[in-house]
C-alpha cells in the first residue's frame, strides 16, 4: 500500500468538493491490512475523517497515507490532524503540503504529538489540484494556455477552418468543462465571434464563465464578459470571485501577453499532422525564452498533444 491508492480515491471523486480540494486517505492497520480509506464528502467530512471512520479502533498503531497535508485549523470540521492523533495512528505518509496558510501546519502538529511524519512532495498529487494551489498560494486563477498549430509551428491551414482534428476538438470541450472560464482575445472574439461554451460533455461544475481580454468593444452579438484592465489585475479580480482555472484560447499575441508576464502556468498545445507553410506561429515575440517543464506527448485521434508547464504545481 503506497500513496498511489489514496491518490485514485482523490481521482475517482474529483470535483465532488469543488471548490474545496478532493483529497483521498487509506489507513492501514499494524498488521499490514487495509482497513479505511475515502475521499473529501462534498459539504461534509475529509478524507482523513471517511477512511478513520471505516477504520475504526483499527486504526490504532497503523499508518495513514493521506494526498494532503491533514488541516490545523477549524473549517468547516475540526483539525483533521487532530483527529489523526486522536486515533492513535502513529505513522502518516503526506502526498503533499497545504498552500493554504490557514489551514498549514498539519505536519508540525502530528510531529509534535510523537507520530512519524514521512512527506512524499509527489508530484501528481499537487498536480491534481494544481488550479486550487495557485488559486489559494498566488490569488489568481491556474491559466492553461490552449493551441493548435501544424506540424511546422502554424495556427492556421489554409482554406481549412480547423487546424486539429475532430477527436482533438472534442477533449477541448471536456477541457471547457472542467475550468470556471474560458477566454479569448478581442483578435479572436471580433473575428472568429465564439460560443466558448462546453459542448456535448458533462459539465460537473456547470456552464464555464466566458471571457474575452480586450480593449475595445466586443461586436454586437458576442457574449463573452470584456476584461479590459491590466491581466495580472484582472486574474486578481476573477480570483476574488472565486474563479481558480482559466484556459486561454486565444491567439498568439494574448498568449504572448500571458506568458510575458508569467501568468500561464501550463501549455497544450494540438499538433496536427499537416504542414501550413504560412500564417502566425504559436505566440508572438516574447522578451526572453521562457523554460518549460515535464513535456509530455500523447496521441488524440490523427494529433498529438503536448503538454508542459511553464510554473509546475
Amino acid at each position: 500500500m503506497s500513496i498511489d491508492r489514496a491518490l485514485l480515491l482523490a481521482r475517482e471523486a474529483r470535483w465532488r468538493a469543488y471548490p474545496k480540494p478532493t483529497v483521498g486517505a487509506v489507513v492501514v492497520a499494524a498488521d499490514g491490512e487495509l482497513v479505511g480509506e475515502g475521499a473529501t464528502e462534498a459539504g461534509g467530512r475529509h478524507a482523513e475523517a471517511v477512511a478513520l471512520d471505516v477504520a475504526g479502533a483499527r486504526a490504532k498503531g497503523g499508518t495513514m497515507y493521506v494526498t494532503l497535508e491533514p488541516c490545523a485549523h477549524w473549517g468547516t470540521t475540526p483539525p483533521c490532524a487532530d483527529r489523526v492523533i486522536e486515533a492513535g495512528i502513529a505513522r502518516v505518509v503526506i502526498g503533499a503540503l497545504d498552500p493554504n496558510p490557514e489551514a498549514a501546519g498539519g505536519v508540525e502538529r502530528l510531529r509534535a504529538a510523537g507520530l512519524d511524519v514521512e512527506l512524499v512532495d509527489c508530484f501528481e498529487c499537487r498536480a491534481l489540484e494544481e488550479a486550487w494551489r495557485t488559486w489559494v498560494a498566488s490569488k489568481r486563477p491556474f491559466v492553461v494556455y490552449k493551441a493548435a498549430v501544424t506540424l511546422d509551428g502554424k495556427v492556421v491551414v489554409p482554406g481549412r477552418r480547423w487546424v486539429s482534428g475532430e477527436q482533438s476538438r472534442q477533449l477541448v470541450h471536456e477541457l471547457r468543462a472542467q475550468v470556471d472560464a474560458v477566454a479569448v482575445g478581442g483578435g479572436t472574439a471580433r473575428v472568429d465571434l465564439p460560443r466558448l461554451d462546453a459542448r456535448d460533455v458533462a459539465t460537473p461544475k456547470g456552464q464555464p464563465r466566458r471571457l474575452a481580454f480586450s480593449r475595445g468593444p466586443l461586436p454586437e452579438g458576442v457574449e463573452l464578459e470584456l476584461r479590459s484592465g491590466p491581466l495580472a489585475d484582472e486574474l486578481r479580480l476573477l480570483a476574488a470571485d472565486g474563479v481558480q482555472s482559466l484556459l486561454l484560447e486565444g491567439g498568439p499575441t494574448l498568449a504572448a501577453s500571458f506568458i510575458a508576464e508569467g501568468l500561464v502556468d501550463k501549455l497544450m498545445v494540438f499538433v496536427a499532422p499537416v504542414l501550413s507553410g504560412q500564417g502566425p506561429g504559436l505566440v508572438a515575440a516574447l522578451p526572453s525564452p521562457s523554460l518549460l517543464q515535464r513535456l509530455s506527448a500523447r496521441q488524440v485521434g490523427p494529433d498529438v498533444l503536448l503538454e508542459a508547464y511553464v510554473n509546475a504545481p
